[in-house]
């Protein structure tokens, strides 16, 4: 018996996934919060797996399937390869089970040439903005996660022998952070 997969992605977790496939009824849904740049997509790797023969695959757009249009193109082919149908809700395309054909495979590149045109628009966008925020003294970027309290703490233990892996985890920073801080001192 088919079924209908649903994959859904959002670039980071203070995104919303509840508009992606809105209103459409699937079997099975995988949800991930990570960016597409990203090769490591556990909950893509299991949609994959989990898709069989005959089962219909639902994205909301090309985008959110992966970053480059050569990957995304990889991935429906062979998807499609394996009898599974791929759907694009919001370009409105299907791919179905079998070969893609050479209008299909046309369209579909215009189309991912297309999203990447827009993202790279965005980008600059979000650059031009950041860079005028910057020029007014109103952007100054991400909060540092320690205080300066806390940074001269981290330094001061070190310098008496703690081990920097205890430190990392009681003050919930990355060892990258911490071998930083004590350069910083």
């Amino acid at each position: 018996m088919s079924k209908h997969i649903g994959y859904i992605r959002v670039s980071t977790v203070d995104q919303n996934t509840d508009r992606q496939l809105e209103g459409v009824t699937l079997d099975k849904t995988y949800k991930e919060k990570i960016s597409g740049a990203t090769t490591k997509r556990p909950q893509l790797q299991a949609c994959q797996d989990y898709l069989r023969d005959g089962d219909t695959l639902h994205v909301h757009s090309m985008d959110r399937l992966a970053r480059s249009m050569r990957d995304i193109e990889d991935t429906v082919q062979e998807l499609t390869q394996r009898g599974v149908t791929v759907k694009f809700h919001k370009e409105g395309w299907t791919f179905s089970a079998g070969k893609m054909d050479a209008t299909q495979t046309l369209l579909f590149q215009v189309l991912g040439s297309v999203s990447q045109f827009e993202r790279a628009i965005i980008r600059e966008r979000q650059a031009e903005g950041i860079a005028k925020a910057k020029a007014a003294g109103k952007y100054k970027g991400r909060k540092p996660k320690l205080s300066q309290e806390q940074m001269e703490e981290i330094r001061k233990r070190c310098g008496e022998g703690e081990e920097k892996k205890a430190l990392a985890t009681e003050f919930s920073i990355s060892r990258q952070t911490l071998y930083r801080v004590i350069a910083q001192g």
